[in-house]
């Protein structure tokens, strides 16, 4: 009787052992769960927050162990450049976007490489006398965006005045803005007084509306004078004309083949460093896709106008 009694009590110690390992071992399992999904909340990735322009901005990726997707997300915002300098939508609004220094334009207004090895068969584009349509505008910048080009677009200050929208429209499409005077007048033999109300006011009203003022100024019909480039230098400006002229501007608005007369005009100056002028004009808006695609079947490429300097020489 001893022994089956203390058989027994053997027998229910060892099943009251094994219920207590098992019981241990659901609750290691469940913590372990616990401490997964736990881990699976912590690390995952904060989304790329916008700036002010609406890039995704992966700064505020911080948990640790995520700088190597945080590089990656950087890859992908859109005017991020390959070699990591961000160019933001504005094109030019960017305190901290630097583009190479690569060029410069000499005193024939053509746009030379700094040093050897820099692509000599390069050319400027530049639109003057804006702002005027949107339907052009958006037409224009549509295509340099096929083109991945940047241009000019000298602008006058009463037309910035009557469609400070067009403006904004252009700088948010990631556009250059350039100094075409206030009234588009020859400012040759305009006292100094007039000439610098003609530029200054374009610097600030474009500063007023877009938050920042041009670089570049070309004064009408080419016609700056001694004063012109005095002024222009004085406000930081680049004093240019240009050394290949689309002749657009001479064009009657009934004339069917203009389209075709700008890209001739074009091509038949066609030269390396070429500083090429054009009109926002409605041939000139049909003619471009064309035309830069021409010139790129001669193996010209587009100069940013940011990789100019701003001296010339």
């Amino acid at each position: 009787m001893v022994k089956k009694t203390a058989a027994l009590l053997l027998v229910t110690a060892l099943l009251l052992s094994a219920c207590g390992d098992k019981n241990e071992t659901t609750a290691e399992k469940n913590q372990s769960t616990t401490t997964q999904d736990s881990t699976k909340t912590t690390t995952t990735a904060v989304p790329g927050s916008n700036d002010d322009s609406g890039h995704e901005n992966a700064a505020n990726e911080n948990q640790a162990g995520e700088a190597g997707k945080a590089g990656a997300d950087a890859a992908e915002v859109p005017g991020t450049q390959k070699d990591g300098t961000q160019e933001n939508a504005a094109g030019q609004n960017d305190e901290n976007a630097a583009v190479p220094l690569k060029y410069h334009m000499n005193k024939a207004y053509n746009i030379v490489p700094n040093e050897e090895g820099t692509e000599k068969k390069v050319v400027l584009l530049t639109f003057d006398d804006g702002p005027k349509k949107a339907e052009w505008i958006n037409s224009l910048i549509d295509t340099l965006d096929k083109h991945h080009a940047k241009a000019i677009f000298f602008v006058n200050g009463y037309r910035v005045k009557e469609n400070p929208d067009l403006l904004k429209l252009i700088h948010d499409r990631g556009q250059i803005i350039g100094n075409h005077s206030w009234d588009h007048i020859s400012l040759r033999k305009e006292p100094e007084a007039k000439v610098k109300k003609q530029i200054e006011d374009v610097q600030k009203i474009v500063k007023d509306t877009i938050g920042e003022t041009p670089v570049f100024f070309r004064p009408p019909f080419g016609e700056g004078g001694d004063v012109g480039k005095k002024i222009a230098k004085e406000n930081g400006l680049l004093y240019m004309t240009w050394s290949n002229g689309s002749l657009d501007w001479t064009m009657k608005s009934k004339g069917t083949d203009n389209p075709q007369k700008v890209i001739q005009n074009v091509m038949d100056q066609l030269h390396a460093g070429s500083n090429i002028l054009m009109h926002e004009l409605s041939w000139t808006t049909e003619a471009l896709d064309q035309l830069l695609t021409k010139l790129e079947s001669k193996g010209y490429t587009f100069v940013d106008p940011r990789s100019i300097e701003l001296e010339m020489r």
